[in-house]
């Protein structure tokens, strides 16, 4: 990685992956020779656009979105022009309504990332049209170390699906809030995604402790 690129990653440049796993990963996805998504520029987006000590909700997700197009570097979210709306983010939207009764009109999640919500997946990259094709890549020590950078304070992890659950088992639910669920895929949201109320919930918990409710339906509007 760039002296740049490093430098867009802010804190998390100090994670020990970007020196010791980063190189060879790298190295891996140059030798693929299928498309790779999200696009080179948008990789590490979810870390640029929150920084270690801005995070206060995490959602944890499984891989980019494999349609290109799709995937942005944020996990779930879409680019805003994309129409229709990836099934998965269409579930959350479905979950959102009925759980607080409005959604954002836009696939484009980062008006969340505004607000202290990282939007990782467990593994950045997916080759195009093959969803977990690059699970074995090594990209969870990424994931696991910036959990780790994570555990100095509680926040609300919101962990949707097998994958990301089992990268945040070491959580500890008593300082931390956890809601574990379905994936909202349209093969599982029906086995528990549907009628968690994980948007109500985090809003419920953050504002005991003090601190502000996140906006989860509407964007700010831009000049």
């Amino acid at each position: 990685m760039t002296e740049a690129g490093l430098h867009a990653l802010g804190a998390w440049a100090h994670l020990p992956f970007f020196q010791t796993a980063w190189p060879a990963l790298a190295a891996k996805l140059a030798e693929d020779p299928r498309v790779v998504l999200p696009p080179a520029p948008q990789m590490f987006r979810a870390l640029e656009r929150v920084q270690p000590d801005e995070a206060r909700v995490v959602i944890l997700g499984q891989d980019p979105y494999p349609t290109p197009g799709h995937a942005h570097g944020l996990a779930f979210s879409a680019a805003a022009g994309v129409r229709p709306l990836p099934r998965s983010l269409g579930n959350i939207f479905k979950e959102m309504q009925a759980d607080i009764g409005a959604h954002p009109r836009s696939a484009d999640l980062g008006f969340w990332a505004d607000q202290g919500v990282l939007l990782l997946n467990t593994v950045l990259t997916v080759p195009a049209g093959e969803a977990k094709g690059h699970d074995g890549l090594g990209w969870q020590a990424l994931t696991q170390q910036v959990l780790d950078r994570l555990a100095d304070g509680p926040r609300a992890y919101l962990l949707w699906g097998a994958n990301a659950q089992k990268a945040a088992a070491g959580i500890d639910p008593a300082v931390n809030l956890k809601i574990e669920t379905a994936h909202p895929s349209p093969l599982s949201a029906r086995r528990g995604f549907f009628g968690s109320r994980p948007f109500s919930r985090t809003n419920a918990w953050l504002q005991a402790r003090g601190q502000r409710a996140i906006n989860w339906a509407n964007p700010p509007e831009t000049p």
